[in-house]
């Protein structure tokens, strides 16, 4: 625009100022009012009104999309009066060179004449259709119209209009297990290792699976038929098919189906999505049910299949102890022994008296027969004695080392008599029961141990129970959160460009290189 017509667009401005009253001129919403009238018969002075309404209010967006309209209408009445201009000059030219030629050779180029206007009507015609073809070409060149305008109504009318709502319910969950620490000494605590905090991320990982299994699918399918709500309260491009077959119907469970982890804090969200929200919500109640189930029955499983392995192992040690008692009991009743170790005990004491009684008396003897002979009386009653002792002796010892004879036992005291009745010697009894006593400290050892290990056994199984806790209630949603509206037509108009863009460049590299 020339510096003349901004000149005159500038004095009508001022006039129209000079005529409004202040309390209009300075009102915004008065000023678009009066632009608005204007508009229709000088649209640069309705423009140069709005300016100064952006001046009074620089941060209003409807003002300046205002702006931007009048600004787009004055550039496209500019192009299309500077092309009809254009054409009316070169039209203005060939007629006025088609007089001066009428003119010049009027009187003796006829011949020529004839000629020069065909070329004349010639150029005029090729004129025309040079208009004529740039206006087609300018109609030709907006593809946008198709490509762009067209899938975009189109999107935006699917997703406004038929775009069947989703509902979502959400509900939180958190694997926990008892503290066993508090329900124990310190000792079988240290000895069972409680206190190790277990793989959370193992069990919130193996929940998100059987909430997404085959398994979690059928029971759902066999309690509220969601194959026949995921086709029927869809729409034509949303619902599910229907003659789909369990791995579609699977695939489409687990896209309507998320299980969210917080990694720190072990919390499982579960959000489930419905077309209706009763739906919705029933169905994220039946999962966090099941998933209840699920995880409690999977720990109790594997409680019981410990203990009933420990308590198998300790039945049998039981058995063998019972076994051992029962045959150092039959070994006492066999020898009529209460306890042979004493009574080995015993015998030894006795062997040991009369070797300190022999010691003694053979002391004596000598010192008698230093000052008496040998056939005094008190040294024959001595030597008696000293002999007796040393035969008493020899037989003591028999009876701890060496197999006798019944007779032999027979002629002894009554008590060691009834005790070897049966011919054996004591230090074999000895053995006998040593043996039968270690299998019995050997087989206690082994109760004890396995007490212990039941004990710890139990603790385990009750140290691995987990349990689902539902941190919250599934919700009923009020507002459907699917399909997201302006989201979804914002991308896709952002797709449509770029591709634009890129089909563009392509021709433009195509034209370039041809």
């Amino acid at each position: 625009m020339s510096q003349q017509a901004v000149d005159k667009i500038e004095q009508r401005f001022k006039a129209l100022a000079e005529k409004t009253s202040p309390a209009v001129w300075g009102a915004p919403k008065q000023l678009i009012k009066l632009s608005q009238q204007i508009e229709q018969t000088d649209i640069y002075l309705a423009r140069r009104v709005l300016q100064r309404v952006r001046n009074l209010q620089p941060n209003n967006p409807k003002i300046v999309r205002e702006l931007t309209r009048l600004s787009n209408e004055i550039a496209t009445k500019a192009k299309l009066t500077q092309t009809s201009s254009s054409t009316e000059t070169s039209t203005q030219l060939i007629s006025d060179k088609v007089i001066k030629i009428n003119s010049d050779t009027k009187a003796d180029k006829q011949q020529d004449q004839s000629q020069e206007e065909t070329s004349i009507l010639s150029t005029l015609a090729a004129l025309k259709d040079n208009v004529v073809n740039h206006s087609q070409t300018k109609n030709m060149n907006k593809p946008w119209l198709l490509f762009l305008v067209i899938p975009f109504v189109l999107f935006a009318f699917y997703q406004l209009v038929w775009a069947a709502p989703r509902y979502e319910s959400r509900a939180q969950l958190i694997i926990q297990q008892p503290d066993g620490m508090s329900t124990m000494d310190p000792s079988m605590a240290l000895l069972s290792g409680l206190g190790v905090g277990g793989n959370s991320t193992a069990d919130t990982q193996l929940a998100k699976a059987y909430i997404h299994s085959e398994d979690m699918l059928k029971f759902l399918q066999s309690k509220y038929n969601i194959q026949q709500h995921y086709h029927d309260g869809g729409d034509i491009f949303s619902r599910l098919s229907n003659n789909s077959t369990i791995e579609d119907l699977l695939q489409y469970y687990i896209e309507h189906t998320a299980v969210e982890i917080d990694d720190k804090s072990g919390v499982i969200k579960l959000l489930v999505q419905g077309f209706t929200p009763e739906f919705a919500s029933q169905l994220t109640q039946a999962i966090v049910d099941r998933a209840e189930w699920y995880v409690n029955s999977i720990g109790h499983q594997l409680a019981d299949a410990q203990l009933e392995f420990i308590r198998g192992e300790h039945k049998q040690i039981e058995i063998r102890l019972r076994d051992a008692q029962k045959s150092i009991l039959a070994f006492q009743q066999k020898n009529n022994l209460l306890d042979p170790e004493a009574e080995g005990a015993a015998f030894q004491q006795i062997t040991y008296g009369l070797e300190s009684q022999i010691a003694t008396k053979s002391a004596e003897l000598t010192g008698l027969k230093s000052v008496m002979t040998a056939k005094a009386p008190q040294v024959v009653i001595l030597e008696s004695e000293l002999n007796a002792l040393k035969n008493q002796l020899e037989l003591e010892r028999e009876r701890l080392s060496l197999q006798r004879k019944s007779s032999t036992s027979a002629a002894n005291s009554s008590n060691l008599s009834a005790t070897l009745s049966n011919g054996t010697a004591v230090s074999e009894v000895l053995a006998q029961f040593a043996d039968l006593k270690i299998e019995l400290e050997l087989a206690l050892k082994g109760y004890t141990s396995s007490e212990i290990s039941l004990d710890k056994a139990r603790i385990e199984a009750y140290r691995q129970l987990k349990y689902l806790v539902v941190v919250e209630s599934p919700t009923f949603p009020e507002n459907n959160q699917y399909p997201k509206t302006l989201y979804n037509i914002l991308l896709f108009l952002v797709l449509q460009l770029m591709l634009y863009a890129i089909g563009k460049i392509i021709i433009a590299t195509a034209k370039e290189l041809r």
